[in-house]
């Protein structure tokens, strides 16, 4: 008997918790396949650095909002992208902010997609939806 392989997760961070709850949501009806890990600040994000370090599954992809406390995602953006190993996992920012100046230093930072976040359900079930069929069925990732 052959198991099946294990997916990647996907590593979500937000810190609003409507948001956290309509992409949660969207997520489970689209019935993903990869698990969904959650961190809900920026210091929760960067701590999955020393998680993947000492072994855990790196991620398929990471949402990553921008307007986060304690550390935003700009930051984690840029910790993420300066690490030897960690800076070959897409990021995606998922954020409600519309500044240039925001999407201009993601994509400078080495953001892979940068979108806004949908305001309904069922455009955010869109968006799931290109998020699992691309990053987490067509893209092809290094291994870690």
């Amino acid at each position: 008997m052959t198991s099946s392989p294990v997916l990647p997760p996907i590593l979500l961070v937000e810190d609003n918790p409507v948001d956290l709850d309509l992409s949660l949501r969207a997520f489970r009806k689209k019935r993903f396949a990869n698990d969904i890990q959650v961190a809900r600040d920026g210091e929760e994000a960067l701590a999955f650095m020393d998680r993947w370090a000492a072994g855990e599954p790196w991620p398929a992809v990471i949402l990553l909002d921008i307007n986060l406390p304690k550390i935003n995602g700009l930051e984690v953006l840029r910790a993420l992208k300066a690490h030897a190993q960690f800076r070959r996992i897409p990021v995606v920012i998922l954020t409600s902010s519309r500044e240039d100046r925001d999407l201009k230093e993601a994509y400078d930072l080495g953001v892979n997609s940068y979108i806004e976040k949908p305001v309904s359900f069922s455009k955010f079930m869109e968006v799931a939806d290109q998020i699992e069929l691309y990053w987490c069925v067509l893209n092809e990732r290094p291994n870690p």
